[in-house]
């Protein structure tokens, strides 16, 4: 019994330290215009352990919270949801503008430039990291304005 039990100790703390070998570097959110329904959240996750996946996300700012890319199809970028977005081990996932992002749709009033949501994103061990994600505006082509060396080290 005792052997058991410490196996399943050893086995949740390594699942706990998947999740926390993520840094998530220069998180942002996209400004709205009063009246715009939806959003984005953008990233760097640079995982330094092993392979792993970030399997979803909420907020409080929005009704509901999805992963997202852009794929090109018929000539067109169109945008999809994805299950997950994977985190490869000691690489840099970038989510951003025309890429992988996090989507907010249905936000309840518009996300000002220099305010902040909370952001919780959740990986596939059950993890999960709870982030205060600066609100910029994001010009045409995916650049951002304003300072954008928030980081954020987990």
């Amino acid at each position: 019994m005792k052997r058991a039990l410490a196996t399943l100790t050893t086995l949740l703390l390594a699942s706990s330290l998947q999740a926390a070998d993520v840094d998530v570097v220069e998180p942002y959110a996209r400004a709205t215009a009063p009246g715009q329904m939806n959003s984005a959240a953008f990233m760097q996750l640079t995982n330094k352990g092993d392979a792993t996946r970030l399997t979803g996300a909420s907020s409080s700012a929005a009704e509901v919270v999805e992963l997202h890319t852009h794929q090109h199809d018929q000539g067109v970028m169109r945008m999809r949801q994805v299950e997950a977005i994977d985190l490869p081990a000691n690489e840099t996932t970038t989510l951003a503008p025309g890429g992988l992002h996090i989507m907010l749709i249905g936000l309840p009033q518009p996300l000002a430039a220099g305010s902040s949501i909370e952001l919780n994103l959740e990986f596939e061990d059950g993890d999960t990291r709870t982030l205060q994600v600066p609100v910029q505006m994001v010009m045409p082509g995916g650049m951002s304005h304003g300072n954008n060396s928030h980081n954020m080290q987990n």
